[in-house]
């Protein structure tokens, strides 16, 4: 593994089985102290970060048609006085638990996964199998695992263990949706100056509902509020400011007949639509004041790095595909094409609130993804962000590096795992008492194919370039996950 920059692009930092072998199913749950570790945890590290994804890639020895189908594997990893101590399981979703017993698909999964027996057993079948592996956070008291299609499940913060669904104090009905991406903003009016919860949920057809909902740090709901915008709507993440909550409209359309017949699934049935706009709604979080909306030219975005508000403007950062990244019809996800498939960037857009037009810019042209900044910086002007990225400078690949970009001066910072490291989201984590946006750790969980387990790399995020400060050596692999969160509580056992 090795440091690199912008300007010595690799031609190929990767080999397709090593990138595959990160993908095996992982169906073992572990609890351990991490006793092999390279370099010092920092003393003043203490907490506990969780992360989710999906831990199963097959059900029963019967392959899922994509990694987005896979239930729910949450691990943790808890910090105090220079230790560290793991633990994972899985979400015991009533689907989880059900397969696991009957040892096949007994749901169709949203990105294509079907039950054996082809069109005929799946035509008609309209369940959604709720599988609790897109994110995690602790808020209010409770460790809820999100899924944004369904209610969250509620977990024990220090054994993992799933307490059931939860329906947040009833404001939830069965069958609810409440999505992964919440956000937290550090100072919220509606929670008198403390932080707050900021979350969304999509109900969409002809027409789309979005609800928003804003949770003091007690978990109390102190603000609700909803709106109708037209069209079918994809959203998966949004962003805030101080005023406004802020939605991409994604330009794709829905035609439910091949799911209804069984022969894709839901996900698969999205097409995009390059001849028509992609929509910001600005939505006011006081739920009183109009909606504003936008248009630019037609493209995708999954997920956003932050808002904010300036001179007029709203300004969003956002990771930004030239079309929607679904596969071909015949491919395997483990037979993806990375020159064919679109390579995310992060751009920014300008929304002028006078005259509702909209400016762009490419922030970062290298391939990237999951883009995180400092806690305090939510829905503020903001200096730094860190997100994981491609080795080489152009083109698609895996993501095997990491990245700092200074958004004031344009400078960026790349380390990478190339050839046989394979990254993914970063956390940054503030140094407790220091008030530099800069000045913290960046925790990133690697693949390491040369041991086909897993590491988790601490980097001082002040300069990532010499590499991790630290590496802890997992006993296994954790398959590759999606999202996180870290939390200063620690919920680990007591040190020995």
């Amino acid at each position: 593994m090795q440091t690199i920059n912008n300007t010595n692009p690799a031609a190929t930092a990767y080999a397709m089985d090593d990138w595959r072998s990160g993908y095996r199913s992982q169906p073992q749950e572990f609890a351990y102290w991490i006793d092999e570790v390279e370099g010092t945890i920092p003393p003043a590290l203490s907490g506990t970060i969780f992360r989710n994804g999906p831990g199963l890639l097959d059900i029963g020895g019967y392959p899922v048609r994509h990694p987005f189908d896979g239930d729910g594997l949450i691990s943790s990893i808890a910090f105090s006085q220079g230790r560290a101590f793991y633990r994972s399981r899985f979400v015991r979703t009533a689907g989880y638990v059900s397969e696991q017993a009957a040892g096949k698909p007994l749901y169709r999964g949203v990105f294509g996964t079907q039950k054996p027996g082809g069109p005929l057993a799946n035509a008609f079948d309209l369940r959604l199998k709720n599988i609790a592996n897109t994110n995690i956070i602790y808020w209010g008291g409770k460790l809820l695992a999100l899924w944004e299609a369904a209610e969250p499940h509620r977990l024990d913060p220090h054994t993992l263990e799933t307490l059931g669904l939860d329906y947040l104090d009833g404001l939830l009905q069965a069958g609810d949706p409440f999505a992964a991406h919440p956000k937290i903003d550090p100072s919220c009016d509606r929670a008198q100056g403390q932080p707050c919860l900021v979350n969304f949920a999509v109900k969409t057809g002809l027409s789309s509902k979005i609800i928003l909902y804003e949770f003091d740090p007690a978990g109390r709901l102190v603000h609700q509020c909803s709106h109708t915008i037209p069209g079918f709507a994809f959203m998966h993440d949004f962003a805030i400011t101080p005023d406004y909550a802020i939605f991409v409209q994604n330009p794709v359309s829905f035609n439910p007949l091949p799911f209804i017949l069984g022969l894709k699934g839901a996900g698969e049935c999205i097409g995009f639509n390059p001849k028509q706009p992609t929509q910001i709604f600005a939505i006011p979080r006081d739920g009183q004041s109009p909606v504003r909306r936008f248009e630019t030219d037609a493209s995708f975005v999954f997920h956003h790095a932050n808002a904010y508000e300036a001179d007029g403007e709203l300004v969003l950062d956002s990771i930004r595909y030239d079309r929607f990244p679904s596969l071909d019809d015949s491919a395997d996800y483990s037979e993806v094409d990375f020159d064919h498939v679109p390579a995310g960037q992060l751009w920014r857009f300008r929304a002028n609130l006078d005259n509702s037009q909209v400016s762009t810019e490419v922030l970062i042209e290298r391939c990237c993804e999951f883009p995180h900044i400092h806690p305090q910086r939510v829905g503020q002007p903001y200096r730094y962000l860190y997100i994981g990225a491609a080795h080489s400078a152009q083109g698609n690949a895996p993501l095997q590096a990491l990245l700092k970009q200074d958004l004031h001066t344009g400078q960026e910072q790349l380390w990478s795992a190339a050839p046989r490291g394979f990254s993914g989201e970063p956390l940054f984590v503030p140094r407790p008492g220091s008030s530099a946006e800069d000045d913290g750790w960046v925790l990133l969980m690697l693949y390491n194919a040369e041991r086909r387990c897993s590491d988790l790399a601490i980097f001082d995020a002040r300069d990532i370039t010499p590499g991790p400060v630290t590496r802890l050596l997992l006993k296994h692999h954790i398959p590759y996950g999606l999202h996180g969160s870290y939390t200063p509580d620690y919920f680990g056992p007591a040190a020995s």
